[in-house]
């Protein structure tokens, strides 16, 4: 009999890039904090999953931030957010703030006027 709680996830000694396949970085910038959830298409596709994936589409029944997966399956943020990132990707999984990684991308120059701003009301 197996057990496929969160909590049995624990007990597994799984190298990090084993389960993301040596990748360090997902097509999904995802942020800590963004809220995770299954999508219907994530619902009927869980049987078919990898193990730590499967994992994750069943906590996100209930939207849970990355760190949080990250926590409750105890395993590394980065790991996390790349597995993350290939559900949102498959749409298993969406996130409320999901935005394509852009390595050469350059920041809002209004954000970071804001920010300035900010600063110097400090």
């Amino acid at each position: 009999m197996t057990d496929d709680s969160p909590e049995a996830f624990t007990s597994l000694r799984v190298r990090p890039y084993l389960l993301t396949g040596g990748r360090t970085r997902s097509a999904v910038d995802l942020p800590l904090e963004a809220l995770v959830r299954t999508t219907p298409a994530g619902v009927s596709r869980s049987p078919q999953l990898g193990h730590e994936r499967q994992l994750i589409v069943e906590l996100c029944t209930e939207p849970q931030s990355v760190a949080e997966v990250s926590a409750i399956l105890k395993i590394h943020l980065q790991v996390a957010r790349v597995l993350i990132g290939d559900l949102v990707n498959e749409g298993l999984v969406a996130t409320n703030t999901a935005t394509p990684h852009q390595p050469t991308a350059r920041p809002d120059l209004r954000l970071l006027e804001r920010v300035l701003d900010g600063l110097q009301s400090l």
